[in-house]
């Protein structure tokens, strides 16, 4: 049997055009996943890993679709061949059941993970621009240094307990404990 498997990276992400490719590739089965590539535990993948039999061919629309990490890819196709399993890939017409196919799978592999560790140090750089020019990243604090001044002062009083001062301010006793630090 066909199992196809589509993924996206985030709820703002459509799936259809994989589904579309993969019901025309005749998928009677498809498992839909709203997950980064980089994580090697998905749900979905997980689930389609243990409905695969022998005999099975497991198809996606792109090779980035099962995941970006060269080690995990391989991992994967290599799982599939022990379970005497098929891997399609339609856009770049893999099929490991030949030597080349496998050889090419091996390739797309390599440049996958190549794109996405050159996404990684673009943002790496773009952070770091960013800080050079006085832009701090990351959330704002939950706690203004108004907030902070007065947790303090509530704190001076003996009576008064930290979990106390944390519930007023509506945040959690650790996030308390980073603001005073």
């Amino acid at each position: 049997m066909k199992l196809g498997y589509a993924r996206v990276s985030t709820d703002e992400q459509s799936d259809n055009a994989q589904i579309d490719a993969l019901e025309v590739a005749g998928c009677k089965r498809i498992y839909r996943e709203k997950y980064s590539g980089k994580l090697k535990s998905r749900p979905e993948l997980e689930r389609m890993l243990d409905a695969l039999r022998s005999g099975d061919i497991v198809v996606v629309q792109r090779l980035d679709r099962l995941g970006r990490s060269v080690k995990d890819l391989i991992e994967l196709i290599e799982s599939f061949k022990q379970k005497e399993v098929q891997f399609i890939s339609l856009n770049e017409s893999i099929d490991t059941t030949t030597a080349s196919g496998e050889l090419i799978f091996h390739m797309i592999s390599a440049i996958a993970q190549f794109e996405r560790r050159l996404i990684v140090e673009r943002t790496n750089a773009g952070l770091a621009a960013a800080r050079a020019r006085g832009r701090k990243g990351g959330r704002k604090p939950k706690l203004s240094q108004k907030d902070i001044k007065q947790a303090k002062a509530m704190l001076l009083d003996p009576l008064v307990t930290k979990s106390e001062v944390a519930e007023h301010f509506g945040v959690s006793r650790p996030t308390l404990n980073k603001a005073l630090s």
